[in-house]
């Protein structure tokens, strides 16, 4: 079914809360592993993918770990840990895979999400210019990086960013790296395609401009009861499930304490806000194709990496400088700001309150983002690009991420910058906390996902032989075997045209 909101109170053999990129996934998927499964999406607002999957709400447009500086942090002996990076590059091949999966079986267009755009790292200043060096040497001793260029020779580097070089001081030491075969994923397009394929199954509903009320276990049955309204109407709406995931970006904490799980207990989130920089000029946009990434100020959260990056949105260029941290109480950029408060709870407020005294300088960082005039962004933006005039830029309103705090026995609560899974322990509920780099690298978030609340399915043949057609390497290490690599990417860039 395309479109439903009146249903009559049903079953589900699977309930998905959020239409966005992970929800889209993980329906996907497992719509190829069972086809048979009956199907439920359900989606606050009136549009698919419009929070944090959408390409001018989401900062992660392609994140392979190619020029991601802050994948790869410099530790205090002088050392470069590049173990994230290695596991992130993997992550983003295993996607495409199930991506071009997608492409061959014609549900999707590959020209539609995902387009060619170099990966370039770039940084000024001696030391800087040391790390990025021994970090190539590191990066290339694994295919997966393979390609990679290296140059401090601005000749060079006004070759591969000229707005980037020209007009910068001559005897300033520059040094960049550049991926070729860098890619620019449009994820709210990714997001519609995948779901309007699954809206082509009869035992698919999509329940749009509907807003979950209540998640509760039926302890006679095992199955959730999911109650919920459609705000268009009134109309409240029930159904059950053995299987729910949670997929609704900053939405997540909240509907995932309405579960009740013990295994959520102690988990809370901390909202950041964003802001972009909206090239304008037309003819400054067309100079510029590349993603280039610094290096993030001191106290700044990983996401917040500074970058002038050069994407396509529904088939036009576009050019932004960004992001620039806020903070909102809001857990979504469509939220309520009583979202941050309402999330308080007796178990995570220790957790919550330990983690912000740690993490004062952060909140300095916050406080002097916001407080930013537009010379203050547009000398920001002068650092990657010296000769921009503010008439040439707007600003534009980013999403909002919600990075995960949970308790810690030594520290009694952390933040944690990345993605989670949270899942009940007999499988029946899962949900995604966190942010970057989560859409990159949402298939193998769901296919660990899958190991956890599908174990059994998942031991099987006919599972196991699927997973393998959608996923060729799957059980196998791109890392460490170069050959596979090689062969992987080849066959998932032609059939992906990039």
């Amino acid at each position: 079914m395309a479109f439903n909101n009146n249903p009559s109170e049903t079953s589900y053999d699977v309930v998905l809360i959020g239409a966005g990129i992970m929800s889209a996934t993980l329906g996907a998927m497992l719509k190829e592993l069972q086809p048979d499964l009956k199907m439920a999406i359900f989606e606050r607002l009136d549009e698919v993918a419009a929070e944090s999957s959408d390409a001018w709400n989401n900062a992660g447009t392609g994140h392979s770990a190619f020029c991601e500086l802050n994948y790869t942090p410099q530790k205090e002996d002088g050392s470069i840990d590049i173990s994230k990076a290695v596991k992130i590059a993997s992550s983003f091949e295993i996607s495409k895979q199930f991506w071009a999966y997608l492409v061959e079986q014609n549900y999707l267009e590959s020209g539609d999400f995902i387009n060619k755009i170099p990966h370039i790292s770039f940084v000024w200043g001696r030391e800087n210019v040391a790390y990025l060096k021994k970090r190539y040497e590191l990066l290339t001793q694994y295919a997966l990086f393979k390609g990679m260029e290296y140059s401090e020779d601005p000749s060079v580097l006004s070759q591969w960013m000229p707005l980037v070089m020209h007009g910068r001081d001559q005897n300033e030491q520059v040094a960049a790296t550049r991926m070729s075969i860098g890619t620019d994923v449009n994820f709210g397009s990714l997001t519609k395609a995948m779901i309007k394929h699954l809206q082509s199954y009869e035992d698919v509903d999509l329940y749009m401009g509907t807003e979950i009320k209540d998640i509760e276990k039926d302890e006679d049955s095992g199955s959730w009861v999911i109650s919920s309204k459609d705000l268009f109407y009134g109309t409240k709406l029930k159904c059950s499930t053995p299987f729910v995931f949670i997929g609704a970006g900053g939405g997540s904490l909240t509907l995932l304490e309405k579960s009740d799980i013990s295994e959520a207990r102690g988990y809370g989130g901390f909202p950041i806000s964003g802001q972009w920089l909206k090239c304008v000029n037309e003819e400054i946009i067309q100079k510029h194709q590349a993603k280039v990434y610094g290096k993030a100020s001191v106290g700044a959260p990983p996401m917040s990496v500074p970058h002038l990056d050069t994407r396509m949105m529904n088939g036009e260029k576009a050019l932004l400088f960004g992001p620039f941290a806020g903070f909102s109480t809001k857990f979504l950029k469509n939220g309520s700001y009583w979202d941050l408060p309402l999330s308080l709870e007796l178990d995570n407020i220790f957790p919550m309150l330990a983690a912000g005294f740690k993490n004062i300088p952060l909140t300095k960082y916050l406080v002097e983002q916001v407080s930013q005039s537009p010379e203050d962004r547009l000398s920001a933006l002068k650092e990657y690009f010296p000769e921009a005039e503010l008439s040439d830029w707007e600003l534009a309103i980013a999403g909002q991420r919600v990075q995960v705090i949970k308790k810690d026995e030594k520290e009694g609560g952390v933040l944690e910058f990345g993605t989670e899974i949270v899942s009940a322990a007999d499988g029946s509920l899962a949900a995604l906390l966190g942010a970057s780099p989560g859409a990159s690298t949402a298939v193998t978030i769901m296919i660990d996902l899958l190991n956890k609340c599908f174990k059994n399915s998942m031991a099987t043949t006919e599972w196991q032989q699927k997973i393998k057609q959608m996923i060729p390497s799957f059980g196998q290490s791109l890392a460490k075997d170069a050959v596979l690599c090689e062969q992987i990417r080849g066959k998932t860039s032609e059939i992906l045209n990039i």
